[in-house]
């Protein structure tokens, strides 16, 4: 991963498959997020979030990492090793930079 990263922009920094990755959640992951989880609109995509197979995990995983710029992690996540409570850590980390 290069570089810090930004948490006026609401990055943060998570490590998965035993690296350290930057996820975001930018405008792009979302209508990413959207159209992976068949949502529509930020109510159905919070729905959503509620019960999410693996599948959709990886998906918002992957949209995250996009908003990052991690878009090499991103392509290769389905092959790594991430542990699946990495990625509900990371991603619970990402939504709530972006509220919080």
């Amino acid at each position: 991963m290069s570089g810090g990263v930004n948490g006026v922009r609401g990055e943060v920094r998570v490590m998965l498959a035993g690296e350290p990755r930057r996820l975001c959640l930018t405008l792009g992951a979302l209508a990413e997020i959207e159209t992976a989880l068949e949502a529509d609109g930020l109510d159905a995509v919070a729905e959503r979030m509620r019960r999410l197979s693996a599948r959709d995990l990886l998906a918002v995983l992957e949209a995250l990492l996009h908003g990052g710029g991690e878009d090499e992690a991103a392509a290769g996540l389905g092959q790594a090793a991430v542990d699946p409570r990495e990625a509900a850590q990371g991603v619970a980390r990402a939504f709530a930079a972006c509220v919080g």
